[in-house]
């Protein structure tokens, strides 16, 4: 069944864009599925179907009708996966850049979820469209995620994710030069005032959000840094250095234009990785911790850098 909602444009309300003003309503759609809505007349101001930039005025009545989402049945599909540890509970695996976690608008194939279904059957038994998923990285990052089989085994591991007792280290490459060698970064992140598919710290209902980061490595224009998660908000590594001035190189959303080009080189990826994943087991009670390597393009990457870095840089970083 549909969900109705209605409100009045209050008095006092300066002229606004209609598809902008109900994306600030927090229907929790995005820009572009607010259009397809007022495109497919679902979205009407005075009992009149309008257009997306149709200028909103105080007095006028808005009404939206939101279709009940349609039940998505998975397909398992045959994707290979790199493994690092299996048991009757969970599988922990080395997710390439790319590959989207599970199904979601403008990823309805292809994910990691439908990958797990064609190596193990049993999450299929788990049901819902995320089967299994305790916590996501972005499209664009590589490296440890872990996903519970059993549904014992996901809420053991999302009490801890939610406790904040996982260990997770990732690796960036990030434009500029930070001043200090490490730092914390404490600021709210929520759905960015304007851009539902963006995250942002200049929100009206920031949850908290800490990053901790550690230069490993400079390089003038760039620097290698370990970040350390206290929290795990959607795409907080990438909010919280673009924040500070430092973006993550290829990360056109939060970086822009300056993020996506190094020395005159194109940058083709967001240059993140998830290296280390640590928890407790949910069954044997065992801490256990993960490491993987960043992929090869990381590497090659960070090898130019090093080998090309005026060696004042370098020095400056170890202290000489």
């Amino acid at each position: 069944m549909a969900v109705v909602r209605q409100y009045v444009v209050h008095r006092g309300t300066p002229p606004r864009r209609l598809d902008l003003t109900l994306v600030e309503r927090g229907h929790g759609l995005s820009r572009a599925q607010i259009q397809r809505l007022i495109h497919e007349g679902r979205v009407t101001v005075d009992g009149r179907a309008v257009k997306a930039g149709y200028l909103l005025r105080a007095g006028e009545i808005v009404v939206v009708e939101i279709p009940e989402p349609q039940p998505l049945k998975l397909e398992p599909e045959a994707i290979p996966l790199s493994i690092l540890y299996e048991d009757d509970h969970l599988i922990v695996v080395d997710k390439p850049a790319g590959m989207v976690v599970h199904p979601a608008a403008g990823n309805w194939k292809g994910t990691l979820v439908h990958a797990l279904l064609h190596h193990c059957p049993v999450f299929s038994e788990m049901g819902g469209e995320r089967p299994g998923i305790v916590h996501r990285l972005d499209k664009g990052t590589s490296g440890v995620l872990v996903v519970a089989k059993t549904p014992q085994a996901h809420e053991a591991l999302a009490r801890q994710f939610k406790a904040h007792t996982v260990t997770r280290k990732y690796l960036a490459l990030a434009l500029g030069d930070a001043r200090d060698a490490a730092g914390t970064i404490r600021t709210p992140i929520g759905r960015h005032v304007t851009d539902r598919k963006k995250m942002g710290v200049r929100t009206r209902k920031g949850r908290e959000a800490v990053t901790h980061y550690r230069v490993l490595d400079r390089f003038g224009d760039a620097m290698l840094l370990e970040v350390r998660l206290e929290t795990g908000r959607t795409h907080q590594v990438r909010v919280h250095l673009a924040h500070i001035g430092h973006p993550v190189l290829g990360d056109r959303v939060y970086g822009g234009t300056r993020a996506m080009q190094l020395r005159g080189e194109r940058i083709e990826r967001v240059m993140l990785h998830a290296a280390v994943l640590g928890f407790t087991h949910p069954a044997t009670v065992e801490y256990l911790e993960f490491t993987s390597p960043p992929p090869e393009v990381f590497q090659d990457m960070l090898e130019e850098l090093r080998n090309f870095t005026p060696v004042e840089w370098r020095k400056r970083e170890r202290g000489s």
